[in-house]
């Protein structure tokens, strides 16, 4: 079973080349373009590893890693 990699990046080159890198390496990516398309993944919270922009169109990042702590003891790449 592969690890679950979450991806929260409205640039939208960054976060698809992020998929490509990491789909290559075997990870299932979940790939998000803003907070709120994202919060069922997060309540979710079956993710190993969450990697977040802090600049976000819909949410502050610092905000969103709070929010993601209240469900998850995931790691936090920001």
């Amino acid at each position: 079973m592969s690890e679950k990699i979450l991806i929260i990046d409205d640039e939208q080159d960054i976060a698809d080349l992020l998929e490509v890198y990491l789909k290559n390496e075997n990870y299932t990516v979940y790939k998000f373009y803003c907070a709120t398309d994202a919060m069922p993944c997060i309540k979710n919270g079956d993710i190993d590893l969450a990697i977040l922009d802090i600049m976000l169109p819909d949410m502050n990042g610092f905000s969103l890693c709070q929010l993601i702590r209240e469900n998850v003891l995931t790691p936090l790449l920001c």
